[in-house]
């Protein structure tokens, strides 16, 4: 298995681009089982990308193709979907007096070589304005939804739509006391980056690059303690770095002022400052570990430097967790559990990380308690 591992990364690189020669290793693939690991990882429709480019001798047998080509064929209509519904769900807020943007999702799909080949999920939506004033509209809308600390469900279409009232959260209180003073100073700008659609499906405001360098990454960090993460979500904040990191060297090319290193660095200086003040220093170091061996990220793109043993532990859990961690039983099944098991099935799950991450494995149990009695002193669902 740890072969097959090793050529369907050496082909995934191919498939997004960042390796631009067909691997050899290619010669020596199981497709089931590359197959199982894409399926895995939600990343069925990234790989037909490349299946496409190969030469028949190199291909699936013709009956997998034929179903890995259905499968993808069902990507590309799901995003097709999405992205009307993110057009139509952008501007119902507008009309209702929102200001907003849509959270990775749609506007991530942009990013990748084909917008179609990204499995997409739900729609999440940052509105500006608050807690209770977003609130108050769901509630109007569509009455007793589950809320959450960062996002309500609205369920008003097909397809999941999650409204935020903060794009995100960390569980370690001063942490967290940061994070949502900064998305207070910064929210503002994401929610006017309007961006267009392929294939004339209309526009959408999606937040800009310097955001998500450190939003993906926080939301990245956060469903390590939750559900676990997948290749398909590092996969997203690949293409973040490698779009931030040409949207830099670009803004670099027209100042002429100074020379393009020292520029870039003063930028890497004041984002890593940001990444330590908002403790997401040690994370960020594991993910460019996995960023370079999964996919390939070179050096200059990354915005810390790589930690071998955290990107190992970090790589493991990915690989065994599939995508958001659906795979992980090693606490037990999730099917069907009620919230008793789950709070402690989530709190022996997060003993692993305390060596790792501790301010954040040892707050996550706490922060949960915490909200589930603020939401029963409130007489919140």
């Amino acid at each position: 298995m740890l072969k097959q591992q090793k050529i369907f990364f050496d082909f995934l690189r191919f498939c997004i681009g960042s390796a631009k020669d067909i691997p050899d290793s290619l010669k020596e693939a199981d497709w089931q089982e590359i197959y199982a690991i894409a399926q895995k990882q939600a990343l069925l429709g990234v790989l037909f990308h490349g299946i496409q480019r190969l030469p028949k001798e190199l291909a699936p047998e013709q009956k997998l193709l034929m179903q890995w080509m259905v499968m993808s064929e069902q990507i590309r209509k799901q995003n097709i979907r999405l992205f009307l519904d993110s057009v139509k769900i952008c501007q119902n807020f507008e009309n209702e007096g929102f200001a907003n943007c849509i959270l990775k999702g749609q506007g991530n799909a942009l990013l990748y070589p084909d917008p179609y080949m990204r499995t997409p999920g739900d729609i999440d939506i940052y509105l500006e304005g608050g807690r209770k004033r977003v609130m108050e509209y769901v509630n109007k809308v569509c009455p007793n939804q589950v809320i959450r600390y960062h996002h309500v469900d609205f369920p008003v279409m097909k397809a999941a739509i999650e409204v935020h009232f903060t794009p995100s959260y960390m569980f370690y209180p001063i942490h967290n006391s940061r994070m949502q003073k900064w998305f207070k100073e910064v929210m503002d700008l994401q929610c006017s980056n309007v961006v267009t659609l392929p294939d004339g499906y209309g526009e959408i405001t999606v937040p800009t690059m310097n955001f998500n360098v450190i939003y993906i990454l926080s939301h990245l960090y956060r469903h390590i303690f939750t559900e676990g993460i997948g290749l398909r979500q590092l996969l997203d904040y690949y293409f973040v770095l490698v779009k931030w990191h040409s949207d830099l060297t670009n803004l670099t090319d027209s100042n002429k002022s100074l020379s393009q290193m020292t520029q870039i660095n003063t930028y890497l200086d004041t984002l890593r400052h940001e990444l330590k003040y908002l403790g997401l220093w040690k994370f960020a170091q594991a993910v460019m570990y996995v960023l370079h061996e999964v996919f390939g990220l070179s050096e200059d793109r990354m915005i810390a430097p790589m930690d071998e043993r955290e990107g190992w532990f970090l790589l493991d859990e990915i690989m065994r967790g599939g995508n958001f961690g659906q795979y992980d039983d090693r606490m037990g099944s999730k099917v069907g559990e009620c919230k008793i098991h789950r709070y402690f099935r989530m709190n022996l799950r997060n003993l692993r990380f305390v060596k790792h991450y501790p301010t954040e494995a040892l707050s996550e149990p706490l922060f949960r308690t915490w909200f589930a009695l603020w939401k029963k002193i409130h007489g919140i669902k």
